[in-house]
């Protein structure tokens, strides 16, 4: 028998690429998933790439337009009448910054996509009146800079510091019914990483700190979809490194 209706929703956010994509794939045989992200035409290659496409649903949603995201949310939720049962935030941006150029334009950019957008998405998921008491689990993919130090990074490292700090008083203010936890990725190669792995030295220096070599979007993958199942039970309120070993090796 096909129980497919009877299976819950998932909210992946940044689905078009890197662990978004490789996250709703992993997620696809097992849950409903509502796929966001900006370009319909990658959204729909993810959905191409999934399993049971018939119960997947596309969000195409400018984050940058921090105004308009709750609406958009609220039309879709309130128009497929479907109710979210786990979020996993994936969207982000990055950009190498040196304090001289930064901009508050710049600033609005990372903080509107890492961070502010996250906030509005579980607010709406929270509220009874838009989705009862389905949610269960909120995943946010982070950044293992988020609590270090990198040149060029501050403005990303401070968003994703941010998301962090909001996921620890998550956990306590919606527990027990809602887990919340971060994920915190080493360096991969994806869409988002694209121009900063075109720097060939920088590259080298990266790949030789990283004890089991740089990540793939299916290692997160695969960490999202234990936490948002029973075998997870147990976690709430947890930043989980994922790098390879790379934040304990000081020898490099």
């Amino acid at each position: 028998m096909d129980n497919t209706n009877q299976r819950p929703f998932i909210l992946i956010t940044g689905a078009s690429s890197g662990v978004g994509r490789a996250t709703a794939v992993a997620l696809s045989d097992a849950y409903n998933l509502i796929l966001h992200g900006r370009n319909m035409e990658k959204l729909e290659k993810t959905k191409s790439l999934c399993s049971n496409t018939a119960t997947i649903f596309l969000w195409p949603c400018d984050f940058g337009v921090i105004e308009m995201v709750e609406n958009s949310l609220v039309v879709l939720l309130t128009h497929l009448k479907i109710k979210i049962s786990g979020l996993v935030y994936s969207a982000g941006m990055v950009e190498m910054l040196p304090l001289r150029a930064l901009s508050l334009d710049k600033l609005r950019d990372t903080f509107n996509t890492n961070f502010l957008s996250a906030a509005i998405i579980s607010k709406v998921l929270v509220q009874k009146k838009m989705n009862g008491t389905e949610l269960k689990n909120i995943v946010f993919i982070s950044s293992n800079i988020s609590d270090r130090g990198g040149k060029a990074f501050s403005v990303y490292a401070a968003s994703k510091g941010a998301l962090d700090s909001f996921m620890r008083c998550l956990a306590v203010e919606l527990a027990p019914r809602v887990r919340v936890n971060s994920l915190l990725p080493g360096g991969m190669r994806t869409e988002m990483t694209e121009d900063i792995c075109k720097d060939t030295a920088l590259m080298e220096r990266m790949e030789a700190t990283y004890p089991l070599g740089m990540g793939k979007p299916e290692n997160i993958a695969a960490a999202v979809k234990f936490l948002l199942s029973d075998d997870g039970s147990w976690i709430t309120g947890q930043t989980i490194t994922i790098d390879g070993g790379r934040t304990i090796n000081i020898t490099g």
